[in-house]
């Protein structure tokens, strides 16, 4: 079993302990509480972060204006708490604040337990909540770089391109059978991994609302679904044929040039003269040769897709383009 401590177990121990030393220094009730409320706030983003501690903080305010309408009409009684939380966890949530539900739920028992309300028990408890989130959040302004990770998935993702490329070549020129496809499921997860990733980054700064690396893994993704429909179409050509060694040959290019710069447009040129050349050759011996010209002449357009999607692709919407 593997052992690792991350940054952020470190954070919330650590913004947890300050908390709780704070309030325990300031000789608050509950003062363990503050602790609590830390390690609730402490999220993957600073955003994410940042709206989780707004709801605690209404959510738990709330929460003291319910219990003090309450116990004050009804008294201290079971029933009084169970008609509080019947009525205010559906307003937290009608409220948008679902997110304290449980925090203030734990203010709320603070004030069951004491049995009694007073300006100083509620400023005890709102200096429980404020040490709290107040901490999570500083704990949170650090987060780490995600630069080098996704420039790491971006260099992934086009090396299983290649592969795939030249495994398409390897098919069509020489009619080689023993690939595994295994780069067909790793691309798919990689783009997947990789789009959480760098929206994560987004979410980790308050003035970014997109993300360099998140529009590039979005146009690869849209390239891959016409690798993937490429597949069927190629898997279903038995034969060696000389336009499919011309196709295979353009593969192996493609797959060489798969990088973040935009060269779409020569690979469109190179398309367009081999097109040319598939019209101007005699006509298909049999009935054969017919079927897979004309599968051939799909993956054409299909490659033409696949060009366009990044020809259409901003220079300064990619990272090192």
């Amino acid at each position: 079993m593997k052992f690792t401590i991350g940054y952020r177990t470190l954070k919330t121990a650590v913004g947890a302990g300050l908390a709780i030393a704070i309030a325990e220094w300031l000789k608050l009730d509950f003062y363990t509480s503050a602790g609590i409320l830390t390690i609730l706030c402490i999220k993957i983003t600073k955003k994410r972060s940042v709206i989780s501690s707004w709801e605690r903080f209404a959510a738990c305010l709330l929460g003291i204006l319910f219990a003090a309408g309450f116990f004050t009409l009804i008294g201290y009684h079971f029933y009084a708490l169970t008609l509080l939380l019947i009525l205010f966890i559906p307003t937290t949530v009608a409220f948008n604040l679902k997110e304290g539900i449980i925090t203030s739920s734990v203010i709320i028992l603070h004030l069951y337990t004491l049995q009694k309300i007073s300006w100083s028990i509620v400023l005890n408890e709102v200096s429980i909540i404020v040490i709290g989130i107040g901490m999570g959040l500083i704990m949170n302004l650090y987060m780490p770089s995600m630069e080098k990770t996704l420039l790491n998935m971006q260099k992934e993702l086009e090396t299983r391109y290649k592969k795939i490329f030249h495994e398409f070549h390897l098919y069509l020129a020489h009619n080689n059978h023993e690939w595994d496809g295994k780069e067909i499921t790793e691309c798919a997860d990689l783009i997947s991994n990789a789009k959480s990733h760098a929206f994560r980054d987004v979410e980790n700064h308050f003035l970014r609302y997109e993300n360099q690396y998140y529009h590039y893994f979005k146009m690869r993704e849209k390239q891959f679904e016409i690798i993937q429909r490429m597949l069927p179409i190629l898997s279903s050509i038995d034969k060696t044929y000389i336009q499919g060694e011309k196709l295979g040959e353009f593969f192996e290019r493609l797959g060489a040039a798969v990088h973040p710069g935009n060269t779409a447009a020569l690979f469109l040129d190179d398309l367009e003269r081999i097109r040319q050349e598939f019209r101007e050759m005699h006509l298909p011996k049999d009935r054969q040769e017919f079927e897979t010209r004309s599968k051939l002449y799909q993956l054409l357009q299909d490659i033409e897709d696949y060009l366009l999607i990044k020809k259409r692709f901003k220079i300064n919407d990619g990272p090192n383009s």
